[in-house]
């Protein structure tokens, strides 16, 4: 594991992470990827709860491996006044401080966005909550799920006699941590242009470009996911509600089941798709009828056109249905779980599995960073560090000698 040879877009780029879980994590890993240094900071009492969940290897998740990858894990006990005041030095020389937070607590700990720009003007904070800094719930605890919920997601996954459902994955917490990697890369070009890094200096000798706060709520990561819901609301009363495999107003676009129990998608909503696929299936009557040429005469017939969808799946096996579909150049899939994907010629072209291992040698794959940049591509130079397993190191780099280290061990600061 190299630590030090950093490569990439955002190498020399310096990144605090203050936060566990998913959004702040997942957020700082992005930079990660691709270049930047990351310092997480955990506590030294177990560390990120995210090392216990799901799936374990000698006491650390699976999913540490790739949410913690080309990170360095650094103790702090940051209910001492030591360790806040260490995480401070730290957050002053970050490009970029990454939070997940509760709104207030990095203030309690004298590291807020203000008492932090006060000394050095171009700090970059990306703060992530579940309502934002601002408005009558900021105080309020907000998970993905509520995210998810409040945002309007959830109203309108599921079928339309069930109660509504939640993805299978943390898609709220997903989605505000790539709004916060998109605002920290906006607010870093806007650092830039205006001055760029901090000279370190304070009064007439300062130079620092101008930073900024990026407020991201969880639950406004979700809603700005949700296309055209305010406008037709707004300007129809409409109220878009669960579909189930369909997607709405825009037909045919479903999941339809197969003849031996499989399921496949099925996109025919261009107007020249809808035609061959009609033609596919042996209903030239309905490729031929004027009325569902276009999209705005095929939704009241939803049902319709649906209904003989499904009967010719019903007739096919997918791999049948498949190649019928694909040979008339209809867009189809099958729905893929992580046994379809590990084997499919597509993932392995496009090299979407990466094979690292354990310290003790256990192979791994990891899913492969993306997007891919064809001149400055991310890598994951190491998986997800044990606890603290660079503590020493940042802190030497802060200027802390063995015995001071030994010190601040031996006093359960670090």
């Amino acid at each position: 594991m190299n630590n030090n040879a950093r490569s990439g877009p955002l190498a020399g780029i310096k990144v605090l992470e203050l936060g566990t879980l998913i959004a702040g994590p997942f957020c700082s890993r992005l930079l990660a990827e691709f270049g930047a240094e990351v310092i997480k900071i955990e506590s030294p009492d177990g560390g990120d709860p995210i090392r216990q969940w799901r799936g374990l290897k000698d006491g650390n998740s699976l999913w540490w491996s790739v949410q913690a990858r080309n990170k360095k894990s650094v103790t702090l006990n940051m209910k001492s006044a030591e360790g806040q005041a260490i995480a401070r030095r730290l957050a002053l020389d970050a490009d970029i401080i990454i939070e997940n937070y509760r709104p207030g607590v990095l203030e309690k700990w004298n590291l807020g966005y203000e008492a932090l720009k006060a000394i050095n003007p171009a700090t970059i904070m990306v703060r992530l909550s579940g309502y934002g800094q601002t408005g009558p719930m900021r105080d309020l605890p907000g998970f993905g799920a509520i995210g998810e919920s409040m945002g309007g997601m959830r109203y309108v996954s599921g079928h339309p006699d069930r109660p509504p459902v939640r993805i299978g994955i943390s898609i709220g917490d997903s989605l505000a941590a790539l709004h916060g990697a998109f605002g920290a890369l906006m607010a870093l070009r806007h650092r830039d242009v205006t001055g760029g890094r901090w000279n370190g200096k304070q009064g007439p000798d300062c130079v620092a470009g101008q930073g900024q706060m990026v407020d991201v709520a969880l639950y406004e990561a979700v809603f700005n996911m949700m296309e055209s819901l305010v406008p037709e609301y707004d300007f129809a009363g409409v109220v878009r509600e669960r579909t189930g495999g369909a997607l709405p107003g825009i037909v045919p676009s479903n999941t339809y089941t197969t003849g031996d129990g499989e399921n496949i998608v099925i996109a025919g909503n261009g107007d020249a798709i809808f035609k061959r696929l009609m033609q596919a299936i042996g209903r030239d009557d309905m490729a031929n009828d004027p009325q569902l040429a276009r999209n705005d005469g095929r939704v009241p017939r939803t049902e319709e056109i649906d209904g003989a969808i499904q009967a010719w799946c019903s007739t096919q096996t997918i791999d049948a249905a498949l190649a019928t579909l694909k040979a008339a150049d209809v867009p189809v899939g099958k729905i893929y779980s992580v046994r379809d994907m590990m084997s499919d010629p597509q993932f392995l072209a496009r090299r979407m599995f990466e094979q690292h291992h354990f310290a003790d040698g256990t192979p791994i794959k990891l899913p492969a960073i993306t997007p891919k940049l064809s001149e400055t591509p991310g890598e994951t130079q190491w998986i997800g560090p044990a606890l603290g397993e660079h503590t020493d190191e940042v802190l030497r780099g802060l200027g802390y000698d063995e015995a001071q280290i030994a010190r601040l061990r031996s006093e359960n600061i670090l």
